[in-house]
């Protein structure tokens, strides 16, 4: 258990980052199952807006350090990838 100050500090400031980040990844998830849904649906129009409103938060999530750079790559490709096969 923590004794120093700045230890309990440190756990505190941990868990609410950890609360924060949970949050963002739940976020981007979220975007990709909707561009997952409209996909398996077949509707291209609806899979090419939900493309163009995942990329951005897949970004954020790279820049606020959640998700690996080249995890947001793969994701980016794949996803562009189904969607220009249902034309």
């Amino acid at each position: 258990m923590a004794n120093t100050p700045q230890a309990k500090k440190r756990i505190r400031r941990n868990e609410r980052r950890a609360a924060i980040n949970g949050a963002r990844v739940s976020r981007i998830r979220t975007y990709v199952k909707k561009v997952e849904l409209s996909l398996t649906t077949g509707d291209k129009d609806a899979a090419q807006a939900a493309l163009k409103a995942a990329q951005p938060e897949i970004a954020k999530g790279v820049a606020h350090g959640v998700m690996h750079k080249n995890t947001a790559a793969r994701k980016f490709a794949r996803l562009t990838k189904a969607v220009a096969a249902l034309g």
